[in-house]
């Protein structure tokens, strides 16, 4: 009685074991998101990634320029970023492809004023100080809306900074304008008063890329692949669910709900 009690504890050791090291063989892909993208919160909150062959390793980054830089690194498998961006890495020469590409909202990248300001157009940013982060929508928003006015690139001040940075400068005056996008767009409008001056339409075509890393490719092709199969699958769950969405990328990004919010929802 007591050698066959043993062996049943046995046996249900090795049902209970056998998981837990097969999910250790699994592959792990790095993927790199961005509040704009929200990756994460789609995949999650639909569940596609249930019985997938392998686990991902979230890395959050505020904007394209440093996802790129650990894409080029190899810290990513995957990154999801802006043209703009990988066309900074592609210059480099750098050991990444891109393997697919998506149109954004036009509505969802705009240049902001804080609501006290007198601004109305780029024209009347002359000497003023305007955020920016190199191989960001920031800098390509700005520098082609200047282009179009028929302004130099010096007609304004370009400070460097990243969106959490620029996003706290505005209200106190610190900064003139904020080019960026959501959800920082309806944050700053909601929370401080600032109002957009310009948005993305007619001016740049807010394509945004997914890259993967070259090695990755060769080493974790099927898992890339089957990855994108399932995000597209989670992005037709989120059309047709966006206050479950809405909910769990609220708490994601530590946002209030009640900011109008767009990523993975508002796309053209």
């Amino acid at each position: 009685m007591t050698f066959s009690r043993h062996l049943r504890a046995l046996l249900a050791g090795a049902l209970f074991a056998a998981p837990l090291v097969h999910a250790a063989d699994q592959p792990v892909l790095r993927i790199g998101d961005q509040n704009y993208y929200n990756i994460r919160a789609c995949v999650e909150a639909s569940g596609v990634l249930e019985g997938a062959p392998y686990t991902v390793d979230w890395k959050h980054f505020q904007a394209a320029a440093p996802l790129a830089e650990a894409l080029n690194t190899g810290a990513l498998d995957l990154g999801f970023l802006g043209d703009s961006g990988f066309l900074f890495l592609a210059a480099r020469q750098a050991p990444v492809k891109l393997i697919g590409v998506s149109r954004q909202n036009p509505d969802t990248i705009a240049l902001l004023v804080s609501k006290d300001s007198p601004a109305r157009t780029i024209a009347d940013l002359k000497g003023k100080k305007v955020a920016y982060w190199p191989g960001a929508w920031s800098q390509q928003l700005t520098l082609r809306a200047l282009e179009q006015a028929g302004l130099p690139e010096d007609y304004v001040e370009f400070v460097k900074l990243m969106p959490i940075d620029a996003a706290a400068a505005l209200p106190q005056g610190s900064i003139d304008a904020f080019p960026v996008w959501e959800p920082y767009i309806s944050q700053q409008i909601l929370f401080s008063g600032a109002r957009p001056i310009l948005t993305a339409n007619q001016l740049m075509p807010g394509l945004s890329a997914i890259a993967a890393a070259t090695p990755s490719i060769d080493s974790k092709r099927e898992s890339i692949a089957d990855f994108l199969v399932r995000l597209k699958k989670a992005r037709a769950w989120v059309d047709n669910h966006t206050d479950q969405y809405a909910d769990l990328w609220a708490k994601k990004a530590n946002l209030d709900q009640g900011c109008p919010a767009t990523g993975c929802v508002r796309r053209t």
